[in-house]
């Protein structure tokens, strides 16, 4: 990484941290949390809105289903934080939802019902891999259960083709102890899955699920978060 690289990697981390440093949702519940989730959805140029809302509908259906709970419940702690942030382009990362904990059947009910009817708040833009991962990074400054492991999902149907180069920004956030794994649409680009696996996914355990499209994304989106928080929490019992 050239020094110039690492300047501009290090300058976006702090305006996202300086962006994302207000007390998130969960903190007036300060507790300790089996897994730090930050949802990374791809919402570029490529993403028609019918595709990105059935992204929100699958996260929707997923977090309201039996077996993630079963799988929250199965951690030492009986809990998870979860944010989720939309993104595009270099400068098109927005948060959707603030963290929340959610430790409770009734606390998966409604953060399924908040994703059912949220918006899309980025709609035109180019595919900055980098970039999410970047703003994503930063969003676990401000997260609740600092003993959880954390974790990035990112989501999306295309290559990086702008902004930060996804290497660096990788190999940042796992300098930070973080996992990234990937969730791939193959709907435009079939070798999509080699791709994640080779320039974007990183960590312990690391793994990448594939879609075959948009409509096949509910069904991918709960095995992968079950079987992401299992996994994440048994290393979390052991490493207590």
């Amino acid at each position: 990484m050239t020094p110039r690289l690492r300047s501009r990697i290090a300058a976006l981390l702090a305006l996202a941290l300086a962006v994302g440093g207000v007390a998130a949702f969960a903190r007036a519940e300060e507790r300790d949390v089996d897994v730090q989730l930050v949802l990374a959805v791809d919402s570029s140029s490529s993403v028609s809105m019918d595709e990105y809302y059935l992204q929100l509908e699958g996260y929707a259906r997923a977090f309201s289903h039996p077996d993630l709970w079963s799988a929250i419940a199965g951690g030492p702690r009986r809990a998870i934080a979860v944010a989720l942030i939309e993104w595009a382009g270099p400068r098109q990362q927005v948060v959707n939802f603030e963290w929340r904990i959610l430790d409770s059947p009734e606390t998966l009910a409604a953060f399924a019902k908040e994703l059912a009817v949220a918006p899309r708040f980025v709609v035109f833009g180019e595919t900055a891999i980098g970039d999410a991962i970047v703003r994503a990074t930063a969003m676990f400054a401000s997260a609740p259960g600092a003993t959880a492991r954390r974790v990035i999902d990112v989501s999306g149907d295309g290559r990086s083709n702008q902004g930060v180069p996804v290497a660096p920004a990788r190999a940042a956030a796992l300098a930070r102890g973080i996992v990234i794994n990937g969730l791939a649409v193959v709907n435009e680009e079939p070798d999509l899955e080699a791709y994640y696996r080779d320039a974007v996914i990183g960590g312990d355990g690391a793994f990448v699920v594939v879609a075959r499209d948009y409509a096949d994304f509910a069904d991918v989106i709960l095995r992968k978060l079950v079987r992401e928080i299992r996994l994440l929490s048994e290393a979390g019992a052991t490493d207590r």
